[in-house]
């Protein structure tokens, strides 16, 4: 697993959302107008890039980081994840902030206070030292179509896609209050816009991990999640997954029968940063294997694919049981393995 003597690992770039979930235990004061809230350092990017890192992966994550009195802890929650934060870009502008509302089954829904934020402002001279030692890189979410950054993302992905030596992954995680609407308008964003940026985004990307959220959203008139799953393996990545809650996980890969496999069952805390850890237990997954280009990725058995597949829906499984994103180690995950598989 190595290029020129360094070793190769996963790059993440992308946004750091200070998520503020609500202490359901401590009520909402005697008035019920002061509900209780913990600040815990999420967003696409982080989440990815600490849940690689406890599994073992050699990752660095590229951010900006803003200002406040949050801000710090992004640094700090990564680094005792093992991830290599010297990515990292100072920003004058504050950090996001996204306010969590936690439904009785857990799922998750998102107020978001992001407007000027140090998220959406990326230059090419920030990007340009994405190291060469990249195997695996990683963009999605809010940054990859929120202007004026995104282009510059893209130009990036196209870079690397183009160089031909690592693989280029793709989450659109859609936020539909951000991607369209008045608030969506107010970043620069409109369902046209966002369209064209992701559609330039997945003509590079070698992996999709999109989920039927994504999907309502993206496509309001698709039902048919595994014709869906197959028509975005053959737009041109070797590899979609497509998440659907606690359904069963699909993943398609272009001229190759659709794959599913049952998500194992827990009890749900909530499903905050869930997507995430199935990205990045794919990634470890890959990375352990000196899975790191196109052709070797398209080269995977099926069964080989589906043992991979395998443990990144138990780390994602082992997140939900969690309050908040807080991944697994690997100890754990290799703890759950033998449990779930004798």
């Amino acid at each position: 697993m190595s290029s020129g003597g360094l070793e190769r690992g996963l790059t993440v770039v992308g946004e750091l959302v200070a998520d503020l979930i609500p202490e359901v235990a401590a009520g909402a004061g005697p008035e019920g107008t002061a509900p209780h809230f913990v600040s815990r350092p999420g967003g696409n990017a982080l989440n990815v890039a600490v849940t690689a890192g406890r599994l073992g992966a050699r990752v660095e994550l590229v951010a900006r980081l803003g200002t406040g009195p949050l801000a710090p802890h992004f640094r700090r929650h990564a680094e005792l994840s093992g991830v290599d934060v010297s990515g990292f870009v100072s920003a004058g502008e504050p950090v996001s902030l996204a306010v969590v509302g936690l439904a009785a089954d857990g799922s998750a829904d998102y107020g978001f206070h992001v407007l000027g934020a140090a998220d959406w402002q990326w230059s090419d001279a920030e990007l340009a030292g994405v190291p060469e030692r990249t195997a695996i890189l990683h963009v999605g979410s809010i940054s990859s179509w929120t202007p004026p950054g995104c282009d510059a993302i893209a130009r990036l992905v196209e870079r690397v896609r183009d160089a031909g030596t690592s693989l280029v992954s793709v989450d659109p995680n859609i936020r539909p209050m951000l991607a369209d609407g008045p608030v969506g308008l107010s970043l620069g964003n409109s369902t046209a816009a966002v369209h064209q940026r992701l559609d330039r985004l997945t003509a590079a990307a070698d992996i999709v991990k999109v989920s039927a959220e994504d999907l309502a959203w993206l496509e309001p008139d698709t039902d048919a999640l595994d014709d869906a799953a197959i028509r975005w393996a053959g737009r041109g990545p070797a590899l979609v997954l497509l998440s659907d809650g606690g359904a069963p996980l699909r993943f398609a890969r272009p001229g190759r029968p659709l794959l599913r496999r049952d998500i194992p069952p827990v009890e749900v805390a909530d499903t905050v940063g869930a997507g995430d850890a199935l990205a990045a237990g794919l990634f470890a997954g890959l990375l352990a294997r000196d899975v790191t280009t196109r052709r070797a990725l398209s080269a995977l058995s099926d069964d080989e694919l589906v043992e991979i597949v395998d443990d990144a829906m138990l780390v994602a499984a082992l997140t939900c049981t969690r309050v908040g994103a807080d991944p697994p180690t690997g100890a754990e995950l290799e703890a759950a393995r033998r449990a779930v598989r004798p």
